[in-house]
């Protein structure tokens, strides 16, 4: 991933790397929209972001999706992202992803500001400019604070989310569901097992996969699961701390969900005992939670297996077959 001084353009990713963040993509509801003028960036920064000018853009990163700017001003610094190819409906899922985490109140998040098109094609969005420190978050405070996330972010339509946004560059479907087993066997496992089917012919995998979807229920048996507002891909790339060494967290691929579901790239994220001891200090580790695990690094993996090839096809399958031989499916 591209890193950048002051904050990551997490809707980047170099396929060269193992791990990958996502864009949001569909609407929920109109976030702000600027009006379409020459430079609406300039203009929103000008009039609603309460500069009177615009001191200098430099910019803070870049990749094969989004353009990444710091814009400094005498009201402060902004972060922006464009793109040329893709319409406002990507940032406005960004957006209400951001949106969601930052009205938790708990872990820290960049708040947005604006998204809207650009003049002739194209679009942007403009979110608060988050100075980073020059390490990684403290373990501890990570997983307190997420923990506290997950505990305030409730919901009562159930499981889902009100747009559908991508995981990596994958579309993630986020239609509301009661049950979480139907929820994530359907529109999580299932959404990418018909994706490896499609693009690669793999009716190995996705067979093997449905069967451990018809019968993975009994890996939640004696555990009440609420929707919890999740970060949904959070990978070490979209993990970092502010100048005072708080936790950030950026770019989300957010849902209501399952809150051990957040852990499925753990192995790509780096979490530590320290992190899941305080972690479970907020949210308690529920019956079964180690069973459970590799079913939502499961997700993850087949999503890399549809983005980047056969390298992570072994790791989805050997996880399919564990569960299968577990179950006698």
């Amino acid at each position: 991933m591209v890193a950048h001084v002051g904050l990551i353009s997490l809707s980047v990713s170099l396929l060269s790397m193992p791990c990958l963040p996502r864009i949001g993509f569909t609407k929920r509801r109109p976030f702000p929209m600027a009006a379409l003028s020459d430079d609406p960036v300039q203009e929103w920064i000008l009039t609603e972001g309460k500069a009177t000018r615009i001191t200098g853009i430099r910019p803070v990163g870049g990749g094969c999706i989004n353009l990444a700017n710091r814009y400094d001003t005498d009201a402060g610094s902004f972060f922006v992202k464009t793109n040329r190819s893709i319409g406002p409906p990507m940032f406005e899922a960004e957006a209400i992803g951001l949106d969601a985490m930052y009205e938790t109140r708990t872990i820290r998040v960049p708040k947005p500001f604006k998204v809207g098109p650009l003049r002739n094609r194209g679009s942007y969005i403009i979110m608060e400019y988050i100075e980073f420190g020059s390490s990684r978050s403290n373990q501890s405070v990570l997983g307190r604070k997420l923990a506290e996330m997950h505990k305030a972010g409730k919901s009562d339509k159930g499981f889902g989310f009100p747009v559908n946004n991508t995981v990596g560059s994958t579309p993630q479907i986020n239609t509301w569901c009661s049950d979480w087993i139907q929820f994530y066997g359907e529109h999580r496992l299932g959404y990418q097992l018909k994706l490896a089917q499609d693009q690669y012919g793999d009716s190995t995998i996705y067979q093997r996969g449905q069967r451990l979807i018809k019968n993975m229920a009994p890996l939640f048996e004696d555990i009440v699961i609420e929707p919890c507002l999740l970060h949904g891909d959070l990978w070490s790339g979209n993990i970092t701390s502010d100048k005072n060494g708080e936790p950030v967290i950026l770019d989300p691929a957010c849902y209501y969900g399952h809150n051990e579901a957040e852990f499925g790239m753990s192995w790509c994220a780096g979490f530590g005992g320290s992190f899941y001891t305080s972690y479970f200090e907020v949210m308690p580790k529920r019956p079964g939670f180690e069973k459970r695990r590799d079913l939502y690094l499961l997700y993850h993996y087949l999503n890399h297996y549809n983005l980047f090839g056969s390298g992570y096809r072994s790791s989805a399958i050997s996880i399919i077959d564990d569960y299968l031989r577990m179950l006698n499916a």
